[in-house]
């Protein structure tokens, strides 16, 4: 299972939207408070980009201090059709200060020095420190991930849904849909049936992937157990 840190900097590293929070309201759109870019810095660091005319960069050039306490809201919503599609949430609180001279004609690069972190998503929820942020690192798969659930669940659909046996009766009539890969596994959310019922099933890799091949002989084997 990931840790609440590598739990975090996946999200924080992936494509999931995002937004800035800010301790006062300020008079912006909601989509102003969404940086174009997000990374993670060699400390630990996160860095964002935003246009240099927007509300969020000039509240930081006006910070007292030069340091305006923000939080960066992160939600992870499942790129399949599914009940109940928001995977979860992570929020990275800690002081937002601009980076002069770095980033490209028009637009501004902001640091957020972590302060604390916290995740609440499908392994659970849980609290995280800036030295364990620093130090986690994001799934090996989280670039990946998207395009890798539709095809699955596009292309190999049949596949998915031989998963039911291994789950039991409770996966009878279902339908079957992968809504989350990482490095440890595939989980495939069950829904309809009998009883209407909602839940999901966690098939765990015979042993950690690293990478895009590792995961194919990974998908091979869950498959290939299914399918006897």
């Amino acid at each position: 299972m990931p840790s609440a840190a590598e739990r975090t900097r996946t999200l924080v590293q992936s494509t999931c939207s995002a937004v800035v929070l800010l301790p006062r309201p300020v008079a912006a759109l909601p989509e102003q408070l969404v940086p174009e870019e997000r990374s993670v810095g060699p400390d630990g660091e996160v860095l964002l980009v935003f246009p240099a005319d927007s509300p969020v960069v000039r509240a930081a050039t006006h910070a007292q201090d030069d340091e305006l306490p923000a939080v960066l809201e992160i939600t992870d919503v499942a790129p399949v059709s599914v009940p109940n599609r928001i995977r979860g949430r992570a929020w990275v609180s800690g002081w937002l200060t601009c980076v002069r001279g770095v980033a490209e004609p028009g637009r501004m690069l902001l640091r957020l020095e972590v302060g604390e972190a916290r995740v609440d998503d499908l392994w659970g929820t849980g609290m995280v420190e800036p030295e364990s942020f620093a130090a986690a690192a994001a799934d090996p798969l989280v670039e990946h991930e998207a395009e890798l659930l539709q095809h699955l669940h596009a292309a190999h659909g049949d596949q998915v849904r031989q998963l039911c046996g291994l789950v039991g009766e409770r996966a009878a009539d279902t339908a079957a849909v992968p809504v989350g890969l990482d490095r440890f596994g595939l989980r495939v959310r069950f829904s309809g049936g009998e009883r209407g019922r909602v839940f999901d099933a966690r098939f765990d890799f015979r042993e950690p992937v690293r990478d895009i091949v590792g995961l194919r002989r990974a998908m091979h084997q869950l498959f290939e157990a299914a399918a006897h």
